[in-house]
């Protein structure tokens, strides 16, 4: 057979390090150093996070914690200041993980507080009837928002959330130690709705890091 018209054969496409690998080889590297090391670390990941996902679009990214694991990123950020970049991005993962894995419980609480927090039902932008197909598509939206170029308003929205389902919680409790539990909870949720809301006021200032 005459070679010459063969097709060239094509060069093999550049291997492209997935972003699992990437992450995990940043934490086996701040492994044992000192606590301000892997503040800078969690700084660093939680920055690139953001400039790569806004590049991508962000679809990829929004679903970070599905590929890599949420065990990978609180490795990573968990452990930050609430209120800089990687500790406000693990609130965000956080609260997606938690609206779609118990989006009948977010449903719950949701339509318990929303008509007594309009307001911030109003920001964090789900109807008072939501369904939980609802519930998971605004947690993805919140956290696009994120790689759409807005993060100050999906941290706001994030906090709304939370607002209104520490409301949600208050009205639904007993008098009972379950009921006392979930007012503790009540509790840190408004605690990271106001670290969130401090986070979004910081970016804006451009000191949120």
């Amino acid at each position: 057979m005459d070679q010459s018209h063969q097709p060239a054969p094509q060069p093999p496409r550049p291997h492209r390090p997935s972003l699992h690998a990437d992450l995990t080889a940043v934490i086996d590297a701040a492994g044992g150093e000192s606590p301000a090391a892997r503040s800078e670390v969690a700084a660093a990941t939680a920055a690139v996070v953001v400039s790569a996902g806004r590049r991508d679009g962000g679809d990829r990214f929004v679903e970070l914690a599905d590929r890599v694991g949420i065990d990978t990123l609180a490795e990573l950020w968990k452990n930050a200041d609430p209120v800089s970049l990687p500790g406000a991005l693990w609130a965000l993962y956080v609260l997606r993980q938690w609206c779609h894995s118990n989006g009948e419980e977010v449903r719950m609480l949701w339509r318990a507080g929303a008509g007594l927090a309009p307001a911030d039902a109003v920001v964090a932008g789900l109807a008072e009837a939501a369904d939980v197909d609802s519930v998971h598509q605004m947690a993805d939206a919140v956290l696009g928002g994120v790689y759409g170029g807005d993060l100050d308003v999906a941290l706001e929205r994030a906090a709304a959330l939370f607002r209104v389902v520490a409301v949600g919680r208050r009205e639904l409790a007993g008098p009972d130690e379950r009921g006392d539990a979930e007012r503790a909870l009540a509790d840190r949720n408004e605690r990271v709705a106001a670290d969130l809301t401090t986070a979004a006021r910081t970016w804006r200032a451009g000191t949120l890091h």
